[in-house]
C-alpha cells in the first residue's frame, strides 16, 4: 500500500498553475493512487470532497488557488491498480505515430478502452503513464470509444492540454473518421442534426439516444464507396457526444456494421461473413494548431489492418456492379 492509496487524515490541496483546468475526478484519480473510479465519483457525490469549501460535480475544472479537501481513505492492497506487462507497453511504444509539442499521438487498437474503469483494468492512459513513468503530467485531449480504432491524442502538457481543449470546445479541431455503414446510403452527402441525450437502461447499461431534450450535434458524411449490402462512409463530426457517429448513423437509417449497441445482430452475424468481427469505425485523420506554431498539425493514421482486409474481400467479393 502506498502512502498516496491511504490517508488518514484530511488533507487541503492547493492548485497550482499545472493542474490549472483538470477536472476534480481526474485529479483524486492523480492523487489518490488505487482508488477506483466509482470510489471517486461517490466522495465527490456525498460531498466528502469539496472545493474551496463547497460541493462541486465531477466535471468541475479545479483554477489556479482552489483548495481541495481530499478526505481520509484507507484502500487495501487488492485496490491498487492493474498495471499493464513491459510486453503491453511496448506494443504500445510502437503505435505511437508522433510525440512533440506537449502531445503523445496514438494509433489506438479496437478493443482498448481509453481509460481505465466499470470492469476495465487499464486503458491507453494508464498503460502509456506506464511507459512514461517519470512523466509527471499525462492527460487524455479526447476520448475515443473502446472498439474505436485511430487517432488518439495525449498531452504531457497542462498548457498545451487547456489550448486543445479551447479547440474542441470551439470546434476548431478537424476530425475524419472511416466507417461502414449497413445497407445502400443514397445521395453523395448528408449532413445531421439530431441532438444527443444519454440514457441508463434498466440493465444499467448506458446509451445513447437522438431527443428534443438532448444535447446540441452535428455530423456530415460523405459516400465514398458501394458495395452489395454494405456503404463506405468519411463521418466528420462537428461535435464531440459521446457515441455521436454512432448514433447518427443509426439515426439515418444505416447504422454502423459491427456495432453491438446500436446495429441488429442479424446484420452484424452477416458482416462476419466477409470478415468483419468489430466495430468498422476508424479515426483516421486530424488537424489540430498547437501553441506556437503557425501551421496547423495534419495527423493521419491508416485504416487498421483488419479492416482493410475486410475491404478488400468486398471489393472481391460483393463490389457493386
Amino acid at each position: 500500500m502506498t502512502d498516496n492509496a491511504s490517508t488518514q487524515v484530511v488533507r487541503l490541496l492547493t492548485i497550482t498553475e499545472n493542474e490549472d483546468g483538470q477536472r476534480i475526478d481526474n485529479f483524486l484519480l492523480t492523487k489518490l493512487k488505487g482508488a477506483p473510479r466509482t470510489l471517486i465519483y461517490r466522495i465527490v457525490r456525498t460531498g466528502e470532497v469539496r472545493v474551496n469549501k463547497g460541493r462541486i460535480k465531477p466535471e468541475y475544472r479545479l483554477q489556479i488557488g482552489d483548495v481541495v479537501r481530499v478526505p481520509p481513505l484507507r484502500l487495501s492492497e487488492e485496490s491498487a491498480p492493474i498495471t499493464p506487462s513491459p510486453q503491453f507497453a511496448q506494443q504500445l511504444s510502437d503505435r505511437i505515430l508522433y510525440k512533440e509539442h506537449g502531445i503523445i499521438v496514438l494509433n489506438k487498437p479496437s478493443g482498448l478502452a481509453v481509460h481505465g474503469g466499470s470492469g476495465v483494468a487499464f486503458g491507453a492512459i494508464e498503460a502509456l503513464r506506464g511507459l512514461y513513468p517519470t512523466t509527471e503530467f499525462l492527460e487524455l485531449v479526447h476520448r475515443l470509444d473502446r472498439d474505436t480504432s485511430g487517432l488518439l491524442l495525449i498531452s504531457d502538457k497542462r498548457s498545451v492540454l487547456r489550448h486543445l481543449h479551447e479547440q474542441l470546445r470551439e470546434g476548431k479541431m478537424q476530425k475524419v473518421y472511416l466507417a461502414l455503414l449497413v445497407g445502400h446510403l443514397k445521395g453523395s452527402t448528408h449532413k445531421v442534426t439530431a441532438p444527443l441525450d444519454k440514457t441508463n437502461l434498466a440493465s444499467g447499461e448506458r446509451i445513447v439516444r437522438v431527443s428534443r431534450d438532448g444535447k446540441a450535434a452535428e455530423t456530415h458524411f460523405k459516400v465514398l464507396e458501394r458495395f452489395d449490402n454494405c456503404t463506405l462512409v468519411e463521418a466528420r463530426p462537428l461535435t464531440g457526444r459521446t457515441h455521436q457517429i454512432r448514433v447518427h448513423a443509426q439515426f439515418l437509417g444505416h447504422p454502423i456494421l459491427g456495432d453491438e449497441k446500436y446495429t441488429s445482430n442479424e446484420n452484424n452475424k452477416a458482416a462476419k461473413e466477409f470478415g468483419l468481427n468489430r466495430l468498422f469505425l476508424h479515426a483516421r485523420d486530424l488537424t489540430l494548431k498547437l501553441p506556437n506554431q503557425e501551421a496547423p498539425l495534419k495527423l493521419h493514421c491508416s485504416l487498421a489492418p483488419e479492416l482493410e482486409k475486410v475491404l478488400a474481400t468486398l471489393r472481391k467479393t460483393h463490389a457493386r456492379v
